[in-house]
């Protein structure tokens, strides 16, 4: 057995070069053996990627499984009660969010957002369906959804601004938390009351601004900005 005469590793007959330090290998009693296999890879291999037609299908098919095999359960057990429409509007919702993704990769943002917002809408349909609740769900449930939506999709394009910093990033969702509760209790003073009296709303959006104008001031900071930023990427 011989060794770099650099390093000191131990090396295998086959090698010309040691595997640590590249030092060429001079043996003239012993000259390294062409024949014998490495006894480590030579070439860069790369595991190929699983296509994403196949992760959708396979996903597809867990969901649809999950979906029909529930609705044939509730045919069985307790089937006064629509139950499985639970399960089945998840299953939808899931397929809109993960499998509609990879079949269609690049979808535009507002198309994105109409899509989930549709899946949550029909998910609590089907709740409304088995609860017997039309009018909460077109009186109450539709226009928080709807408000939600348009939440995310502010959301989503003052991020793709700011996605830089972690700062303005906290800052954006906290503020956007605020607002979403304000229109929240909105819609559940007007649909129960016929009148709008905010009160925790307005609590929860005090604390969000109390919270974001710190997060605002620190951003302007370049050391401390530039402290967080080191943080996050290290």
């Amino acid at each position: 057995m011989s060794y770099c005469v650099h390093c000191g590793v131990e090396l295998d007959a086959t090698a010309t070069f040691c595997p640590l330090c590249q030092t060429k290998v001079i043996d003239p009693g012993r000259p390294p053996d062409t024949t014998s296999p490495k006894p480590f890879p030579t070439e860069r291999g790369e595991v190929p990627p699983i296509p994403k037609g196949a992760v959708a299908a396979a996903i597809t098919a867990m969901l649809a499984c999950v979906a029909v095999g529930c609705g044939l359960l509730n045919l069985f057990l307790k089937p006064g009660r629509a139950w499985s429409l639970y399960v089945i509007g998840a299953t939808i919702m899931l397929w809109l969010w993960i499998v509609l993704p990879l079949i269609f990769r690049r979808l535009p943002l507002l198309v994105r957002s109409v899509i989930n917002v549709a899946a949550v809408a029909l998910y609590v349909y089907l709740m409304s369906v088995d609860l017997n609740g039309r009018d909460w769900y077109l009186g109450l449930a539709v226009p928080i959804i709807l408000w939600g939506g348009a939440v995310w999709l502010l959301l989503s394009l003052m991020l793709r601004v700011y996605h830089r910093s972690v700062i303005s990033t906290v800052a954006i969702l906290i503020g956007s938390l605020g607002v979403f509760l304000l229109g929240v209790e909105f819609f559940i003073d007007r649909w129960l009351t016929g009148r709008w009296d905010p009160s925790w709303s307005l609590v929860v959006l005090t604390i969000c601004v109390c919270t974001v104008i710190p997060l605002v001031i620190i951003r302007r900071i370049p050391a401390v900005r530039e402290e967080v930023r080191r943080r996050f990427h290290t």
